[in-house]
């Protein structure tokens, strides 16, 4: 399976637990669990296990040849857990925020398939259109039960990210949904409420939610989007102006989501080019 092989047939990451791991369940089955059971196997742990080793007994025999070996195995294990585990919340995400105006739009689906294209290629895209479809299911269930069910299963999810990513890597996935609201042209008013939930849930403040919202007019020459896009009024001072930029830039440089791969970085650059655009409009009108 391009994607479930790859989400589930390395390594989990934090979506062995949790609710998020109860969704996973879900949507891939027995497959699932499967993995889980080989990944709590006392061979599977010889991984962390000799990492450790290797940094705790100075009288250990190995050369430090194995010793470097070893760690840029565990580093790996590291990095593929954590996309592995941010792609599965993106999925899990893009199924709330497309659902919530109770339509489901072939702008903001293809937006996905995408994503999942440049990952996984054509078969990835299809595959990745069916777990999306699942988990709209998945959704419809839980909501027959309880009209609030998906929404908390939502809040449970949301938490469980807020405490394994970093803020860089909540701020890269919460960019990605509002371009999925933004891929038909228009932000209903369902999916900006649902979009401040999940920036809430995700422990990500509205100032940063706002200035996402604001990318796309302020890249259009819009000078009051692009002091939206820093969180500051067109009252603020040079010096807040670049104070405000410089808390900016530290936030959405692009480095800081490396680890999740290049198809993610390249993504965080196009937004970090973006923040530099409102920022040089903003001077350019200043003279500075």
């Amino acid at each position: 399976m391009a994607i479930a092989g790859k989400l589930i047939g390395g390594f989990l990451g934090f979506i062995t637990g949790g609710p998020l791991g109860a969704l996973a369940g879900v949507i891939f089955g027995s497959l699932f669990d499967s993995m889980i059971d080989v990944v709590n196997t006392p061979e599977s742990r010889q991984w962390e296990d000799n990492y450790e080793q290797t940094h705790t007994n100075r009288q250990d025999s190995r050369s430090r040849y194995e010793q470097y070996r070893r760690f840029q195995e565990y580093q790996q294990r590291q990095y593929e857990g954590q996309r592995n585990s941010f792609i599965f919340s993106l999925l899990v995400l893009a199924s709330y925020i497309i659902r919530a105006d109770g339509k489901i739009m072939h702008s903001e689906m293809e937006y996905v398939r995408q994503f999942l294209r440049t990952n996984f290629g054509e078969a990835g895209a299809v595959e990745g259109e069916q777990i999306l479809r699942k988990l709209f299911e998945e959704q419809k269930r839980q909501n027959a039960q309880n009209p609030y069910a998906f929404q908390n299963t939502i809040r449970q999810s949301c938490q469980q990210m807020a405490q394994n990513m970093d803020y860089s890597q909540r701020l890269q996935l919460l960019n990605f949904l509002v371009l999925i609201a933004q891929a038909d042209g228009n932000v209903a008013t369902e999916e900006i409420n649902a979009l401040k939930e999940v920036a809430q849930y995700m422990q990500i403040s509205q100032s940063d939610l706002d200035s996402m919202l604001h990318l796309r007019n302020a890249s259009k020459g819009n000078l009051d989007e692009a002091y939206k896009v820093l969180g500051i009024s067109k009252n603020a001072t040079d010096e807040e102006v670049k104070a405000a930029y410089r808390k900016m830039a530290l936030k959405h440089h692009p480095d800081r989501v490396a680890t999740l791969g290049e198809d993610v970085k390249k993504a965080a650059e196009k937004k970090f080019q973006e923040i530099n655009e409102a920022k040089e409009r903003i001077y350019k009108s200043r003279g500075l």
